[in-house]
């Protein structure tokens, strides 16, 4: 397992001797999650459908920011630029984090509360990065709609899931995007608590 646990690491491009709660538990336990969390990740960034790893690292990256994972944030800012991101790029990813982030909370509170005025309240969030992203506009949305499940904003997610389809997404492209950003989220569970070591 200690093996194992050292090639996700490597994966990700950090140190080896970086040490990480969870993953350090699956390693003392013996246990075969270990394993499964690396095929899995190293799987869900090499599906077809999302058009090359730069948008797997970018899907990936978004959710890493939400989370506030900063080794995360780290491995994969660096991975989506090996693969040709602009740091305009890598930048858009962070401000979609950062308004789905806030959009999340405000739309899940107007769907989840019974006082239907709020619904007619005007929202007064700006916005306007969505009309005209950097990114293209089906991935700028698909990104958001990744974000909007980790978040678990049921609205966010059915306008996002609408607005990809209606700009060319498919639902392969959309399946995969939030496998991705599903599995992303279950490496940062396994990688709290981090020491202060060589990332």
């Amino acid at each position: 397992m200690e093996e194992t646990r050292k090639d996700l690491l490597a994966d990700l491009g950090l140190n080896a001797e970086t040490h990480f709660g969870s993953l350090d538990a699956y390693v003392k336990g013996d246990h075969k999650y270990i394993r499964d969390l690396r095929i899995n990740l190293k799987m869900t960034l090499e599906s077809a459908s999302l058009g090359g790893k730069k948008n797997a690292y970018l899907i990936a990256l978004a959710v890493a920011v939400n989370e506030r994972s900063n080794p995360l944030i780290h491995a994969f800012t660096e991975a989506a630029k090996r693969d040709g991101a602009t740091d305009a790029e890598i930048a858009e990813v962070h401000a979609i984090a950062s308004l789905l982030a806030t959009n999340n909370v405000f739309y899940r509170f107007r769907h989840f509360s019974e006082n239907k005025v709020y619904e007619q309240m005007q929202a007064g969030i700006k916005m306007t990065i969505m009309a005209r992203p950097v990114l293209p506009k089906m991935f700028f949305e698909l990104i958001s709609l990744a974000v909007s499940a980790v978040n678990g904003c049921e609205v966010c997610v059915n306008s996002h899931e609408k607005s990809v389809r209606e700009a060319g997404g498919s639902e392969q492209i959309i399946f995969d995007a939030i496998r991705l950003a599903a599995v992303v989220r279950g490496v940062v569970v396994s990688m709290h608590e981090t020491e202060s070591v060589g990332v």
